[in-house]
This record gives C-alpha cells, sequence and structure tokens, in this order.
C-alpha cells in the first residue's frame, strides 16, 4: 500500500503536537513535522525524542521558509542530524544562501519547487541549477506550486520527468488567491489525476490543505481520488 498522511502545519499550525493527536485518529502511514518559522523550530526539535512517531514509514521536517543569514548556520545544523536519520528535510531554495552548508544534508536534504512569488525554483530550468550546487539532495514535489505556475500542468510533468530519481515525497493541496494552501476542489482532482502515473507508489504524499480535524478523513478521501491511491498500512 502506499503511503500517505499529513503536513502538522496543515492540522495545527505550530501546534505540532494537536496536529498529531488529530492524525492518531486516522490510518495514516506519514507526516510532516513543520517548523516554517525560524522559532518553531527549536520547540519542534527538542520534542521529538518524546514524540510516539512509531506508525509512520515517513517522517520529514519541513525547515523555517524563511531565516537570516546569521540563523543559517545554526538551523542547517540543528537539521543535519535528523537527515542523517534518513528523514527529508524540505528546504525552500530561495531560503538558501550558503549553499555548502546544505550540501553537508546530502540526500537527506529535500528541495522543494516554489510558487509563482519566488524568484527560483519554479521549474525545471531553475531547479536545475539549484541541484548542480546540491547534487546530492532530494526533490519534494509540491504539485499546487506547480499547477499555479503552469496550469496546463505540462511544467508539472517536467519536473517529475526531469526529477524522478531524486523525488523524496510529495505535497498535495490547491492554492487559494493569496498562494495559501487549501482543499481540494473537483478542479483539482481532474487536474493531479494525470500526473499520478508519473508517480512511483513507493514515494509518499503529504497533504499541506489546511483543514480542521473534522475535515481531514473527506480531505484524504480526495487526496486519495486525485493520486489513485490506497490508505498506507500502519
Amino acid at each position: 500500500m502506499e503511503t500517505i498522511g499529513f503536513s502538522t502545519g496543515s492540522l495545527g499550525r505550530s501546534d505540532f503536537h494537536a496536529a498529531l493527536d488529530v492524525l492518531g485518529e486516522h490510518p495514516v502511514g506519514a507526516v510532516e513535522l513543520s517548523a516554517l518559522r525560524s522559532h518553531e523550530l527549536r520547540p519542534l526539535l527538542a520534542a521529538i525524542p518524546r514524540l510516539d512517531l512509531s506508525r509512520y514509514s515517513h517522517v520529514s521536517i519541513h525547515a523555517p521558509s524563511t531565516f537570516s543569514a546569521d540563523e543559517e548556520r545554526e538551523i542547517a545544523m540543528l537539521l543535519a542530524p535528523w537527515a542523517a536519520r534518513g528523514w527529508s528535510i524540505v528546504v525552500h531554495p530561495d531560503a538558501i544562501r550558503d549553499f555548502g552548508l546544505w550540501a553537508e544534508l546530502g540526500p537527506g536534504l529535500s528541495i522543494e519547487n516554489m510558487d509563482v512569488r519566488k524568484p527560483c525554483g519554479r521549474n525545471t530550468g531553475e531547479l536545475e541549477a539549484i541541484f548542480a550546487r546540491l547534487p546530492d539532495a532530494g526533490f519534494c514535489f509540491d504539485i499546487a506550486h506547480a499547477w499555479q505556475f503552469d496550469p496546463s500542468m505540462r511544467e508539472a510533468a517536467r519536473l517529475l520527468e526531469a526529477f524522478a530519481h531524486r523525488l523524496s515525497h510529495v505535497h498535495l493541496s490547491e492554492l487559494d488567491a493569496r498562494s495559501r494552501h487549501v482543499r481540494l476542489s473537483d478542479a483539482g482532482v481532474r487536474a493531479f489525476q494525470p500526473l499520478a502515473s508519473l508517480i512511483s507508489p513507493e514515494v509518499p504524499v503529504i497533504i499541506e490543505s489546511e483543514v480542521e480535524a473534522w475535515e481531514v478523513a473527506s480531505e484524504l478521501g480526495m487526496c486519495l481520488q486525485a493520486t489513485g491511491r490506497e490508505l498506507a498500512v500502519v
């Protein structure tokens, strides 16, 4: 069975404990621990040894989406042990200043394709330049970002074909007019379904749609339709 789950940020914002409590009620086999703001990272990492994550076959950490030059080294060093553990560390390419720091995370680093607001990492050419500087890094494919960048989904297909060998996991949601991650619509399901054949069923899917606890089951159902997947055995 394929592995699908949620980002803690989509369920509890910065309250990862509450998000994990919600996920405990559902048969999901993947989780992404989210620390999108730099002040959230230390408390999250400090709590991990006390969290029961044994039910998840895939665990990833989303690094802060922005950080200062002064914070960059510390953030990379804090995340390095978890990359060495085999977890995917998702980093936005526009946040990186010192590529050498992040290259040290090796294949544990996962670079995410960006939305239209960002100056880089949005398409195949821009990501090729980034991966040239991070040759061992993986690829976190954000399908909503790709759809926003090119509604025809041709660029999404190019991304999956170009970086299939790097694909660590998929981020799944839609974006609203302010580029916030929101629930899937029927149109989103139809747009995303043709890409399913380009993604190995072994690649985990992380749902980033912002949902309330009572919406988890229905959003999970929509995402399963979009990907042609079934729930993981946990």
